[in-house]
């Protein structure tokens, strides 16, 4: 084979393998705005007949990920490359990985149980694995929350549907939970009343049901009241302090003692 044979086969073939190079970078940018345009279509469908957020973020993570392995496939298909090959490969690989990756496959599962189960939703205010805060994003793997001292907070999805999931936005409303302790010369009856209008007045406290405000308990230093406003979870800290203030200020005004230890002490005669 003569030296122009050799030019001429190597010439062909780098521009075909140039050509193929440039067309599969073609075929990876179109195909990626292509899938994109396809979520972005899908959940805009989806948020216009009113889908759970929840639910659209994470059909659109699994369909994108279907979208992009399909990609892939049809470009090594293009090179001549065996897919039925390459996708026993990838099985086997997906084995190992598998058996390796045991603790992410579960918190995979368990974000798909959670989809179907919906114990919660974006936006709620719930208790997860521990740990407090507004659901911020429901992942594949993992649930994203916003801690009340605005921490972003990445929870397992194992973790949350193996532990107990405490979903305080489920309800209308929910209760604060308060006591005031009276001095023993205070009238429990009248600081229940007075403890009660007071309570009312609060802003953002619910009327259905009725603030709960009760005899809990009585001790050395005397008797301890219960007060127990009804409030929508985003008023709940308000509330809450609210409730204090208002415990302050009617025993300020009803003027009530202050509540103090008192000790009895006896001494025998020598």
């Amino acid at each position: 084979m003569d030296m122009q044979s050799i030019q001429t086969f190597l010439s062909t073939t780098l521009t075909d393998l140039a050509i193929k190079i440039l067309a599969a970078i073609a075929f990876w940018v179109i195909g990626r705005w292509l899938i994109g345009k396809v979520i972005g279509l899908m959940q805009a469908a989806m948020n216009r007949n009113h889908v759970d957020p929840t639910l659209t973020k994470y059909l659109g993570s699994i369909v994108a990920i279907a979208l992009n392995i399909t990609l892939v496939l049809g470009i090594l298909g293009y090179f001549g490359i065996q897919t039925t090959s390459f996708a026993a490969m990838l099985a086997g690989a997906g084995v190992a990985i598998g058996a390796a990756w045991s603790g992410m496959l579960g918190n995979f599962a368990a974000g798909a149980f959670m989809l179907v189960l919906r114990p919660f939703k974006v936006g709620d205010f719930v208790q997860i694995g521990g740990i407090t805060g507004t659901v911020h994003e429901l992942g594949l793997f993992g649930t994203t929350l916003i801690t009340p001292d605005n921490v972003l907070t990445l929870v397992g999805n194992g973790k949350v549907f193996g532990d107990t999931v405490m979903n305080y936005s489920a309800r209308p409303v929910r209760r604060v939970e308060r006591t005031a302790q009276l001095a023993g010369s205070v009238d429990p009856r009248q600081a229940i009343d007075l403890l009660k209008a007071a309570v009312a007045k609060i802003p953002n406290v619910a009327s259905t049901p009725a603030p709960e405000v009760s005899l809990l308990d009585i001790n050395l230093v005397g008797t301890v009241i219960a007060v127990r406003p009804y409030c929508h979870t985003d008023h709940y800290w308000q509330v809450y302090f609210d409730t204090n203030e208002a415990i302050v200020r009617t025993a300020r005004e009803a003027g009530w003692a202050a509540p103090t230890p008192t000790q009895i002490m006896r001494t025998a005669p020598l």
